[in-house]
């Protein structure tokens, strides 16, 4: 239970720490950073507010930015999030130690309504590229409204991240203002629900979206134009520096920005927020993990004394051969370390076992990936610990031991 624990946080937290990587700041409405962070990055819980596009160029013009992917919520399939975004969403976003993202097949958009799937929605949903689905509107939890009058065709499947990228759908922005067009709060205006061959001729299928500059080059704000449709509403926006050390007054210019109420947070220190909250559960559990590693130890000493108690003779035995007193002390204690021993390489070995089994379940059903590693520094900490506490433990049938008197031995009372 403590190393499975142990494994358990410290993948949690390595997976929490990769969706955040390569991203400077996230830009909101203002509010918590911990919804701008768990809505933008996780995927999860709903937007606070929208931002204008002119914000979001001008955040993008600022000296020292060197992308900007806005991000857009509001649809699913199937309870799996769909975010609407630019093509730079691909070149720019990273995971884990900045590694970038990657097509285990299909490509990215080639027309207005395609979708790009991360990996856990396309294995557990059986989706390809060349498959067609249809979105709903809202976060799965009340599919009552669809967009069964604009299907879209799945472009490609991107690589296992291990972030909460695999179980989202990727669209892009010009998509999501066409899903919405004669939309109003939510609800399709009457009169003006967009059947099938009614949809707007800049955004029909087949139509391209429009592609970055591939190369990279020109300013932040030019790409972002270039990538935009008109009136293109968004909820948050990644934003990447050329330097970190432009991030404060960057930060800065965006929570003072006069013409809308903006907030930049940096991901790192909301996630320490995030984690500060988790910190009292994730305590509580490892103590009773310890309870129970206390409870096992009691089992020990119970069992030591019990033997202790059947070996008298064999105790008085070796020292009537000469068996130092301190021989006897050593030979119990070292029994109890062998026994620690074992049961630490049977929970290891059921641990990796538990891994290998119940692994694909655990991320089918919570998306946490655990993954065969040697031990961290953690875990070989908590190891060490233990073998010294079961040490201690076994002081006192060692003790008894060592004060049994030879005539006690050879004429036990009991």
């Amino acid at each position: 239970m403590l190393l499975g624990m142990e494994r358990l946080r410290h993948e949690l937290r390595s997976q929490f720490t990769a969706a955040v990587s390569g991203t400077d700041l996230v830009v909101g409405t203002r509010g918590g950073p911990l919804p701008l962070l768990l809505y933008t990055l996780f995927h999860t819980g709903s937007p606070t507010g929208t931002l204008k596009m002119n914000s979001v160029l001008d955040i993008a013009r600022q000296p020292g930015v060197a992308w900007a992917v806005p991000i857009a919520k509001g649809d699913s399939h199937q309870g799996y999030p769909v975010i609407g975004t630019t093509q730079d969403y691909f070149q720019h976003v990273r995971y884990g130690r900045r590694q970038a993202l990657e097509f285990a097949s299909g490509s990215p958009w080639q027309s207005v309504f395609d979708v790009v799937l991360g990996a856990d929605v396309a294995r557990d949903l059986g989706y390809a590229p060349g498959a067609t689905l249809t979105l709903a509107h809202g976060d799965g939890q009340l599919n009552v409204i669809k967009h069964d009058d604009k299907p879209f065709r799945v472009s490609g499947v991107l690589v296992r991240t291990g972030t909460p990228i695999d179980r989202t759908l990727l669209i892009s922005l010009q998509a999501m203002d066409a899903l919405h067009a004669g939309w109003l709060a939510g609800m399709p205006m009457p009169g003006q629900f967009n059947g099938p061959g009614t949809i707007p001729e800049t955004t029909r299928p087949g139509t391209t979206t429009n592609q970055p500059d591939p190369a990279g080059t020109g300013s932040a704000a030019t790409r972002l134009e270039q990538s935009l449709p008109a009136n293109a509403t968004v909820n948050a926006a990644l934003i990447g520096l050329e330097r970190r050390a432009a991030v404060f007054s960057l930060q800065r210019f965006i929570n003072g920005y006069k013409k809308e109420p903006l907030m930049a947070i940096l991901p790192g220190v909301a996630l320490d927020e995030l984690w500060a909250l988790i910190t009292p559960v994730e305590k509580t559990i490892r103590i009773m993990a310890w309870l129970v590693a206390g409870v096992s130890l009691a089992g020990l000493v119970s069992v030591l004394l019990a033997s202790m108690n059947e070996r008298r003779r064999e105790l008085a035995i070796l020292r009537s051969i000469g068996a130092r007193p301190s021989g006897i002390l050593a030979v119990v204690s070292l029994e109890s370390l062998c026994v620690t021993l074992a049961g630490m390489t049977l929970g290891s070995g059921t641990l990796a076992a538990g891994i290998a089994l119940g692994g694909p379940w655990l991320q089918a059903r919570t998306g946490l990936h655990l993954t065969h590693s040697p031990p961290t520094l953690a875990e070989g900490t908590l190891l060490a610990a233990l073998l010294g506490v079961s040490l201690l433990a076994s002081l006192l049938p060692a003790w008894r031991a060592y004060r049994a008197t030879l005539a006690d031995g050879l004429s036990p009372t009991v």
